[in-house]
C-alpha cells in the first residue's frame, strides 16, 4: 500500500529570532530604574533632572518588557505586529524586542493514544483498533502559523491513518505473501508512521514512533472467529500430523524391505499402511490385537 497523502506545502519555516543576553540587559534595566529614582528624588524643582528621571524609568520598564525566559525543553515563537521573526530556542535569559508577542511552544516529546475505534478490515470483519503515537513538534513556525491547533491536528490525523491503515489490511490471513494486522505488526506500525508523518509534516510535527496497542474483532464477531481460528488450529495440526506419519510410514516400508526382515505383498503392504496411520494419526491409544495365526488369517 502505498502513502499518498496531498497535504499542502508549508508557507513558513523556523529561523533563529535576534536576541541580546537577558542578564546583562537586566543590569541595563536596573540601572536605569536606580538612576531614574535618583533623579526623581534629587530633582528638586529642576525640570530637566525631572524629565531625564521619568525617561530614566520608562526606559528601564520597558527593558525589563523584553526579557524572556526561556526553560529547556521549549521554545518561543516571537511575533512584531503579526509578523513572524524567529523563533527562540536557547535556555536561559534572553532579551528582544519588547514591542513583541512571544509564544510558548513546547518541543517535548509527547505521547498521544488513539481511542478504540471500530473499523471494517480488508476482508470486511469489523475490529476494534488504537494505537500509541510518539511525536515531537520539529518547527515552531510551521506548529503555529500552518494549522488552528496542532495539537488537536495531530490527534485527529493519527486517528485518521489508523483507520486508513485498518481498512488496507486484513485482521490475519493464511497467505503468507499477504501482510495481516495480527501477523506482521512491525511493518505495519512502520507503514502507520510513515502515513502519519505524511499527514502531519506540513505541521512542523515529526513522528518518533507509533505502536498498536490494542487490536481485536468486534464483540459481536469475536466468538464466530474464535471458533474458525480454532478450526484452522485443528486442520494445520491434523495436516502436520499426517505428514509426520506418512514419513513414518514409508521409513518403516524401506526399513523391513532394506533388512529383509519380511517380504509383503502389496495386499499386505496396504493392509500394513492402513494400520500404522490409524495407531499413528488417531487421536485415542489404539487397542492392539495379536495375531496367533499366520500373517494370512
Amino acid at each position: 500500500m502505498e502513502t499518498v497523502v496531498d497535504m499542502p506545502a508549508p508557507s513558513t519555516r523556523e529561523r533563529p529570532a535576534n536576541a541580546l543576553n537577558g542578564f546583562a540587559m537586566l543590569g541595563l534595566a536596573m540601572v536605569l530604574l536606580v538612576a531614574g529614582v535618583i533623579l526623581l528624588v534629587t530633582s528638586g524643582k529642576a525640570v530637566g533632572m525631572t524629565i531625564g528621571g521619568v525617561v530614566a524609568g520608562v526606559a528601564g520598564v520597558i527593558l525589563l518588557c523584553g526579557l524572556t525566559p526561556v526553560a529547556p525543553g521549549e521554545a518561543r515563537v516571537v511575533q512584531l505586529l503579526g509578523r513572524y521573526v524567529g523563533t527562540l530556542r536557547t535556555a536561559g535569559l534572553q532579551w528582544v524586542n519588547p514591542f513583541t508577542q512571544r509564544r510558548k511552544i513546547s518541543t517535548r516529546i509527547r505521547n498521544h493514544e488513539t481511542g478504540v475505534a471500530k473499523v471494517n478490515e480488508a476482508d470486511g470483519n469489523p475490529i476494534e483498533i488504537a494505537a500509541v503515537v510518539v511525536w515531537q513538534v520539529a518547527d515552531t513556525a510551521q506548529a503555529v502559523f500552518e494549522v488552528d491547533d496542532f495539537v488537536e491536528f495531530v490527534a485527529i490525523q493519527s486517528e485518521t491513518a489508523v483507520r486508513h491503515i485498518a481498512n488496507a489490511y486484513p485482521y490475519d490471513t493464511p497467505d503468507d505473501h499477504r501482510m495481516s494486522l495480527r501477523d506482521n505488526a512491525d511493518e505495519i506500525t512502520g507503514k502507520l508512521s510513515a502515513e502519519i508523518a505524511a499527514r502531519v509534516a506540513s505541521a512542523g510535527v515529526k513522528i518518533i514512533e507509533s505502536r498498536i496497542t490494542h487490536l481485536a474483532y468486534a464483540p459481536e464477531i469475536a466468538q464466530a472467529m474464535l471458533r474458525r481460528q480454532q478450526a484452522g488450529a485443528v486442520v494445520a495440526a491434523r495436516q502436520r500430523i499426517v505428514e509426520g506419519a506418512v514419513g513414518m510410514v514409508e521409513m518403516a516400508l524401506d526399513r523391513l524391505a532394506e533388512h529383509e526382515v519380511v517380504d509383503l505383498d502389496e495386499e499386505r503392504k496396504a493392509t500394513m499402511v492402513s494400520n500404522l496411520l490409524v495407531v499413528l494419526v488417531g487421536d485415542r491409544d489404539a487397542q492392539p490385537v495379536v495375531n496367533t495365526g499366520t500373517l494370512y488369517q
